[in-house]
Protein backbone atom coordinates (compact mmCIF):
# COMPACT_ATOMS: atom_id res chain seq x y z
CA UNK A 1 0.00 0.00 0.00
CA UNK A 2 1.54 3.41 -0.94
CA UNK A 3 2.16 5.77 1.77
CA UNK A 4 -0.25 9.31 2.20
CA UNK A 5 2.79 11.01 1.23
CA UNK A 6 3.40 9.17 -1.72
CA UNK A 7 -0.07 9.47 -2.92
CA UNK A 8 -0.58 13.17 -1.67
CA UNK A 9 2.45 14.04 -4.31
CA UNK A 10 0.79 12.07 -7.48
CA UNK A 11 -2.40 14.48 -6.51
CA UNK A 12 -0.25 17.48 -6.23
CA UNK A 13 1.65 16.39 -9.15
CA UNK A 14 -1.93 15.45 -11.41
CA UNK A 15 -3.27 18.81 -10.29
CA UNK A 16 -0.49 20.87 -11.24
CA UNK A 17 -0.19 19.03 -14.99
CA UNK A 18 -3.90 18.93 -15.59
CA UNK A 19 -4.12 22.87 -14.51
CA UNK A 20 -1.22 23.93 -16.63
CA UNK A 21 -2.27 21.80 -19.77
CA UNK A 22 -5.94 21.90 -19.57
CA UNK A 23 -5.49 26.27 -18.67
CA UNK A 24 -3.35 26.37 -21.52
CA UNK A 25 -5.77 24.76 -24.01
CA UNK A 26 -8.66 26.75 -23.00
CA UNK A 27 -7.02 30.12 -23.27
CA UNK A 28 -4.69 29.04 -26.26
CA UNK A 29 -1.55 28.90 -26.12
CA UNK A 30 1.26 29.56 -28.98
CA UNK A 31 2.67 25.83 -29.70
CA UNK A 32 6.53 24.99 -30.73
CA UNK A 33 8.27 21.55 -30.90
CA UNK A 34 9.76 21.86 -27.29
CA UNK A 35 6.10 22.35 -25.90
CA UNK A 36 4.87 19.71 -27.60
CA UNK A 37 7.55 16.97 -26.42
CA UNK A 38 8.88 18.19 -23.56
CA UNK A 39 5.47 17.58 -20.27
CA UNK A 40 4.95 14.67 -21.74
CA UNK A 41 8.44 13.21 -22.22
CA UNK A 42 9.09 14.12 -18.75
CA UNK A 43 5.71 12.71 -17.50
CA UNK A 44 6.48 9.22 -19.81
CA UNK A 45 9.85 9.05 -17.90
CA UNK A 46 9.23 10.09 -14.83
CA UNK A 47 6.01 7.56 -14.48
CA UNK A 48 7.79 4.37 -16.68
CA UNK A 49 10.42 4.71 -14.02
CA UNK A 50 7.86 4.71 -10.97
CA UNK A 51 6.11 2.27 -12.72
CA UNK A 52 8.93 -0.10 -13.21
CA UNK A 53 10.19 -0.16 -9.70
CA UNK A 54 6.43 -1.07 -8.86
CA UNK A 55 6.09 -3.78 -11.65
CA UNK A 56 7.79 -6.63 -10.35
CA UNK A 57 5.61 -6.76 -7.25
CA UNK A 58 2.22 -6.43 -9.83
CA UNK A 59 0.14 -9.35 -10.63
CA UNK A 60 -1.38 -10.05 -14.38
CA UNK A 61 -4.41 -8.26 -13.19
CA UNK A 62 -3.20 -5.48 -12.03
CA UNK A 63 -0.48 -5.15 -15.10
CA UNK A 64 -3.68 -5.46 -17.49
CA UNK A 65 -5.84 -2.99 -15.34
CA UNK A 66 -2.84 -0.85 -16.10
CA UNK A 67 -2.58 -1.57 -20.22
CA UNK A 68 -6.25 -1.10 -20.67
CA UNK A 69 -6.00 2.30 -18.67
CA UNK A 70 -3.24 3.36 -20.98
CA UNK A 71 -5.13 2.41 -24.17
CA UNK A 72 -8.39 3.98 -23.04
CA UNK A 73 -6.41 7.56 -22.16
CA UNK A 74 -4.55 7.09 -25.31
CA UNK A 75 -7.82 7.34 -27.14
CA UNK A 76 -8.89 10.13 -25.20
CA UNK A 77 -6.21 11.86 -25.98
CA UNK A 78 -6.51 11.52 -29.59
CA UNK A 79 -9.90 12.76 -28.85
CA UNK A 80 -9.07 15.54 -27.50
CA UNK A 81 -6.53 17.05 -29.98
CA UNK A 82 -10.01 16.59 -32.38
CA UNK A 83 -11.72 19.21 -30.40
CA UNK A 84 -8.99 22.19 -30.45
CA UNK A 85 -8.79 24.58 -33.43
CA UNK A 86 -5.22 25.14 -35.04
CA UNK A 87 -4.81 28.87 -36.64
CA UNK A 88 -1.49 30.46 -37.60
CA UNK A 89 -0.49 33.43 -35.50
CA UNK A 90 2.87 34.98 -34.69
CA UNK A 91 4.95 32.72 -37.32
CA UNK A 92 3.58 29.38 -35.27
CA UNK A 93 0.56 27.53 -34.30
CA UNK A 94 -1.97 28.80 -31.97
CA UNK A 95 -3.96 26.09 -30.44
CA UNK A 96 -7.11 27.04 -28.63
CA UNK A 97 -9.67 24.32 -26.74
CA UNK A 98 -13.37 24.46 -26.22
CA UNK A 99 -16.43 23.35 -23.74
CA UNK A 100 -15.73 19.60 -25.41
CA UNK A 101 -12.18 19.67 -24.61
CA UNK A 102 -12.81 20.57 -20.93
CA UNK A 103 -15.55 17.56 -21.11
CA UNK A 104 -12.79 15.56 -22.64
CA UNK A 105 -10.58 16.14 -20.10
CA UNK A 106 -12.86 15.78 -17.08
CA UNK A 107 -13.69 12.34 -18.75
CA UNK A 108 -10.23 11.46 -18.89
CA UNK A 109 -9.29 12.29 -14.69
CA UNK A 110 -12.76 9.95 -14.33
CA UNK A 111 -11.57 7.32 -16.53
CA UNK A 112 -8.45 7.26 -14.79
CA UNK A 113 -10.35 7.66 -11.15
CA UNK A 114 -12.48 4.99 -12.30
CA UNK A 115 -9.85 2.63 -13.53
CA UNK A 116 -8.23 3.20 -9.89
CA UNK A 117 -11.83 1.98 -8.18
CA UNK A 118 -12.88 -0.80 -10.52
CA UNK A 119 -9.18 -2.02 -9.27
CA UNK A 120 -9.85 -1.98 -5.51
CA UNK A 121 -13.27 -3.43 -6.46
CA UNK A 122 -11.70 -6.24 -7.87
CA UNK A 123 -8.86 -6.52 -5.52
CA UNK A 124 -6.04 -6.01 -8.03
CA UNK A 125 -5.11 -2.42 -7.05
CA UNK A 126 -1.43 -2.32 -6.04
CA UNK A 127 1.34 -0.51 -5.93
CA UNK A 128 1.97 -0.12 -9.39
CA UNK A 129 -1.68 1.19 -9.81
CA UNK A 130 -0.98 4.62 -7.64
CA UNK A 131 2.84 4.58 -9.37
CA UNK A 132 1.54 4.56 -12.61
CA UNK A 133 -0.34 7.80 -12.26
CA UNK A 134 2.81 9.93 -14.03
CA UNK A 135 2.82 7.30 -17.08
CA UNK A 136 -1.27 7.93 -17.61
CA UNK A 137 -0.68 10.83 -17.91
CA UNK A 138 2.29 11.61 -19.63
CA UNK A 139 0.87 9.04 -22.55
CA UNK A 140 -2.60 10.60 -22.55
CA UNK A 141 -1.13 14.08 -23.22
CA UNK A 142 1.84 12.41 -25.49
CA UNK A 143 -0.64 11.32 -27.42
CA UNK A 144 -2.79 14.05 -27.85
CA UNK A 145 0.49 16.36 -28.53
CA UNK A 146 1.30 13.83 -31.63
CA UNK A 147 -2.02 14.39 -32.73
CA UNK A 148 -1.90 17.86 -32.73
CA UNK A 149 1.37 17.38 -34.38
CA UNK A 150 -0.27 15.34 -37.17
CA UNK A 151 -2.90 18.17 -37.70
CA UNK A 152 -0.46 20.58 -38.07
CA UNK A 153 1.22 19.08 -40.34
CA UNK A 154 -1.75 17.93 -42.59
CA UNK A 155 -2.89 21.56 -42.34
CA UNK A 156 0.57 22.61 -43.70
CA UNK A 157 0.56 24.94 -40.32
CA UNK A 158 3.86 26.15 -39.69
CA UNK A 159 5.65 24.95 -36.39
CA UNK A 160 8.20 26.91 -34.62
CA UNK A 161 11.48 25.54 -33.54
CA UNK A 162 11.53 27.81 -29.99
CA UNK A 163 8.40 29.76 -28.49
CA UNK A 164 7.39 32.96 -29.75
CA UNK A 165 6.83 36.37 -27.98
CA UNK A 166 3.95 35.92 -25.76
CA UNK A 167 0.55 37.60 -27.88
CA UNK A 168 -1.48 40.52 -26.78
CA UNK A 169 -4.79 39.38 -26.45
Amino acid sequence: MPSAANVLLYVVIAAYVLYKVVYQQIRGTLLNRRTLVLMPLVLVAAGGYLAAKAAPGASPAELGLLAADLVVLAGLGVLRSTTTTLTERAGTTFQKGSAVTIGLWVLTVAVRIGMVALGTALGVAGPLTTASVALSLGVSIAVQNATTHYRIQRRGLPLAERRPAPLNR
